[in-house]
């Protein structure tokens, strides 16, 4: 019913908006693509859609629907519980770089990147590319404040 609700309410929002082309911000883009309905409702519920609609620049490692639903069962419902909201923030933020990092910019090379969350991701860009263990599956999604990279795995702080 959540994610319908706002589902239909982001639609509406975008057919109220001007035809005039407009570059979307990390949140609409990932409500747009369709395949992040369980990390926009995250987002949502741990407050964090105003700070990913701000200016940025953010890099954000997105992890799909099918990434969530690989989770043991109960762990999204669980962390979804307002009593739980800070370790929802914090696996979030887990997920975003505060700078725009593209693909090219990492070619070929290996790094340990700082995460709004506080702790380093591993970023591998040797051969495809990975962060900690989770695979992009498709990078440089622009946004008006930022990058998505779609990987196949949520990252959880170690």
């Amino acid at each position: 019913m959540f994610r319908r609700t706002f589902m239909g309410a982001a639609a509406a929002l975008a057919f109220a908006m001007p035809l005039k082309a407009q570059a979307a911000d990390i949140v609409d883009t990932a409500v747009a693509a369709g395949s992040f309905n369980t990390l926009v409702a995250a987002v949502q519920a741990a407050g964090l859609v105003d700070t990913l609609k701000g200016e940025g620049p953010f890099t954000v490692f997105a992890p799909t629907d099918e990434a969530f639903a690989a989770l043991p069962e109960g762990t999204v419902e669980t962390l979804l519980k307002p009593e739980n909201r800070d370790q929802l923030v914090a696996i979030l933020t887990y997920h975003v770089v505060p700078a725009k990092v593209m693909s090219g910019d990492i070619a070929g090379k290996r790094a340990k990147v700082l995460t709004v969350q506080g702790d380093r991701l591993s970023v591998n860009a040797k051969n495809g590319v990975k962060v900690n263990d989770a695979k992009v599956v498709q990078a440089d999604i622009e946004a008006s404040n930022g990058v998505i990279h779609v990987v196949d795995a949520v990252i959880l702080p170690e």
